[in-house]
């Protein structure tokens, strides 16, 4: 079963950018979707974005205009360029392919604090 590692969280001040990735264990079907989920404690996770292709992508309302996902196929990776990050950007990220019911990475921590 492929394993997904994040990276890339850590912390940040408002207004600052951070680029997560999502390194899968063997190569990914190019058609089955990849997506970047958040959770907050007490709270559902939700989906942030999600990429279907590399011209079919979704964002979530709170971060379209300052989030982008791309991925680059022949590497495995999964991206998430976050720039002009507010503090309710806060939360654990996880990777995730093919869904819900799908493949989740352990998730990584992204805080923003002045």
């Amino acid at each position: 079963q492929v394993q997904l590692v994040e990276s890339g969280g850590g912390l940040v001040q408002p207004g600052g950018s951070l680029r997560l990735s999502c390194a899968a264990s063997e190569t990914i079907d190019s058609t089955m979707s990849m997506a970047w989920y958040r959770q907050v404690p007490e709270r559902e996770r939700e989906l942030v974005a999600v990429t279907y292709s590399t011209t079919n992508n979704y964002y979530t309302n709170a971060v379209r205009g300052r989030f982008t996902i791309s991925r680059d196929n022949a590497e495995n990776i999964l991206y998430l360029q976050m720039n002009n990050l507010k503090p309710e950007d806060t939360a654990v990220y996880y990777c995730n392919q093919g869904g819900p019911k799908g493949i989740w990475g352990q998730g990584i921590q992204v805080t923003v604090s002045s």
